[in-house]
């Protein structure tokens, strides 16, 4: 049955991969994912001024528009992060009946921003935390999504797909920002169980760590504050994936490295 308790679990950072393994999820404070990234927190904070720039969602099937987005794919061979051309964010139905079965084209992330050493060291850091998943791997498949979802018709939802799996090894949701705003409840399930949480992240470059073979997510809508300011909450989502990204099934085989 689903707690009560809206402050988020936080573990100390050293258990993150033992409370994977064993729960399926676990939330670590900054500080932690900071040190994990190799980078002072000052310099994952000095990301944050990219969210301003992120781009309209165009697809989005309710007729909101209350997304904002761009989307990048990497590949992490050892301590090696490499961008591969750009490509289309795809889901089959069964992971998102929403938005699945469509290739949605977003922006990319920017330039500098797909470089700078506190991005890379974020997308390297998780990966060693997916090699726990699945000791061995040759690679990961990354997918990186700057989100900013805003209520300034009123209200937006993080998740229109409602709770869901990606499809994916392993999902992580990092806070990084939340302005003036009501809602954006994090909420996780077992997929096979009656087991959930419910928290709220709140504080910037916190992380939620997902096995989402396990673990069935979702956040609820956001609504403002009050009347007189617009509101926000801004997320970094990487997924990672073995075997190669998720592509439609006529993609060619030059979708792998």
């Amino acid at each position: 049955m689903t707690t009560q308790n809206l402050l988020p679990p936080v573990i100390p950072g050293v258990q993150l991969e033992a409370r994977l393994l064993a729960d399926g999820y676990g939330v670590i404070a900054a500080a932690d994912v900071a040190a994990r990234a190799g980078q002072a927190l000052g310099d994952l904070l000095a990301l944050a001024p990219a969210w301003n720039r992120l781009t309209p969602d165009a697809y989005l099937r309710d007729g909101g528009r209350y997304r904002r987005r761009r989307h990048g794919s990497l590949v992490v061979e050892g301590d090696t992060v490499r961008a591969v051309p750009h490509r289309a964010h795809w889901q089959p139905l069964d992971y998102n009946a929403l938005h699945g079965g469509i290739e949605r084209w977003f922006d990319p992330l920017e330039e500098a921003f797909g470089v700078a050493p506190a991005f890379t060291g974020l997308v390297r850091a998780f990966a060693r935390v997916a090699d726990a998943l699945k000791p061995g791997a040759a690679c990961w498949f990354v997918e990186a999504h700057p989100f900013r979802i805003d209520c300034a018709d009123g209200i937006g939802r993080p998740t229109p797909e409602g709770a869901h799996r990606d499809g994916v090894d392993l999902v992580v949701v990092i806070l990084v920002d939340r302005h003036a705003i009501r809602g954006g409840e994090t909420r996780v399930f077992q997929a096979d169980g009656p087991r959930g949480m419910r928290f709220t992240l709140a504080e910037p470059f916190s992380a939620l760590v997902i096995d989402d073979a396990r673990v069935i997510h979702e956040s609820t809508p956001i609504q403002p504050m009050d009347n007189l300011q617009q509101g926000w909450r801004d997320t970094l989502v990487l997924t990672y994936r073995t075997g190669g990204f998720q592509d439609p099934p006529t993609a060619p085989e030059g979708s792998k490295p």
